[in-house]
């Protein structure tokens, strides 16, 4: 029953994380393929807090919108939605910081569909202006880095390579090549890092194709890292190399390619420096 005294004030600590741990349960069965029931859920949790069900719904959209800054799977029924009440960070900050496996489920191996369509999608329009991202949320995406924490992540890497090889023979073998499809190699597993891309492939036409492959369980607005020596492969070979950004792999992947010249497609920003003597 809702609490009537509760319409229009803020969340409490204790109300918010109740739904951010509901909200991750209902994740993990989501990733897991689990059957829930949202409205279930959603019934259970306003007669524990005495909310309301549009209040509820619209904080479910606040932490996806949070999980998705942080890129992190979520919810596909909670759409992300701004507008955000700053203690929301906290309380996720909480949860993430008692249970740090969330922030790298294992990957789990994904069919290619025969269609290419159904996977290749467009690059992502601008986003939100990173001015007007809450500082709070900042300190938030600081702490649990996506993009380091997705450049660490190993075995999410090789599932994401291991997925692109499958779909370039897929795609070859549907433009009745075959013959290249069998030739497709994975240049990362078999010769190590190093060649400034991970999956040699080819066009239908036969000519050489260079793929480094970035993957990502978060949005297409995640953002990667990017090596010097890869960069410089890039200006070498604009017309054959090319990123696949695999983004969504837990829930349904999907990739965009960006190619040279990556100045025109992508921020490019400086990380990190070699320090020496």
């Amino acid at each position: 029953m809702t609490d009537e005294s509760k319409r229009g004030t803020n969340w409490q600590s204790e109300e918010l994380d109740a739904i951010v741990a509901d909200y991750f349960s209902m994740l993990a069965a989501e990733l897991s393929g689990k059957a829930y029931v949202k409205s279930r859920h959603s019934a259970a949790l306003m007669a524990k807090i005495g909310r309301t069900h549009r209040s509820v719904e619209f904080k479910h959209q606040n932490i996806s919108a949070v999980l998705d800054e942080l890129g992190m799977p979520w919810i596909p029924g909670y759409k992300p939605k701004l507008n955000y009440q700053n203690a929301i960070f906290d309380a996720i900050d909480r949860y993430l910081t008692r249970h740090p496996g969330i922030l790298e489920p294992k990957p789990m191996p994904q069919v290619v569909p025969r269609e290419p369509a159904q996977i290749l999608v467009t690059p992502p329009t601008p986003g939100v202006p990173r001015e007007q991202i809450p500082a709070r949320l900042k300190r938030l995406v600081a702490k649990f880095d996506p993009v380091e924490r997705d450049h660490l992540n190993r075995s999410l890497g090789k599932a994401g390579e291991s997925f692109v090889i499958d779909f370039e023979k897929n795609r070859l073998r549907e433009a009745n090549r075959a013959d290249l499809a069998r030739e497709v190699r994975w240049t990362a597993a078999e010769d190590g890092d190093g060649a400034g891309y991970d999956v040699a492939s080819f066009n239908p036409e036969g000519g050489s194709r260079f793929i480094e492959v970035k993957t990502t369980n978060g949005s297409a607005r995640t953002p990667f890292f990017l090596t010097r020596n890869e960069f410089e492969v890039a200006r070498q070979m604009p017309t054959q190399w090319q990123i696949y950004r695999v983004h969504l792999f837990a829930t349904g992947p999907r990739i965009f390619t960006v190619c040279p010249p990556l100045e025109k497609h992508v921020n490019l920003s400086t990380e990190t420096w070699r320090a020496s003597f």
